[in-house]
């Protein structure tokens, strides 16, 4: 993967347009459903925030829901977990049992 090599990661080494950051398992599988319904080859990255060293800002979506978003790119050694993020035969997102517990 090319986070690997440069040490980051940005929106161009997860073929994406960036990143949808999420801090809750319900803000997890509201965000899949809604945004990559049926969608294939998504990863979860769980990170350490306290190791992050772009800035985080909390914003609100809607209904007073905050969401941590990064500016910038996501340095490597923040990542302590990589989990494939696939949707059921249905299209839909169901967290996975390794993310249930952690931190």
């Amino acid at each position: 993967m090319e986070a690997n090599i440069i040490g980051s990661y940005r929106g161009d080494t997860l073929d994406s347009e960036g990143f949808i950051h999420c801090s809750k398992a319900t803000q997890i599988i509201k965000v899949a459903n809604y945004i990559f319904f049926n969608q294939k080859g998504l990863v979860l990255l769980c990170i350490d925030s306290d190791k992050v060293k772009p800035e985080i800002r909390y914003e609100g979506i809607e209904e007073n829901e905050l969401f941590p978003h990064i500016y910038g790119e996501l340095n490597i050694d923040s990542v302590y977990k990589v989990i494939d993020f696939e949707a059921g035969e249905d299209g839909l997102f169901k967290l996975p049992p390794e993310v249930i517990g952690l931190r």
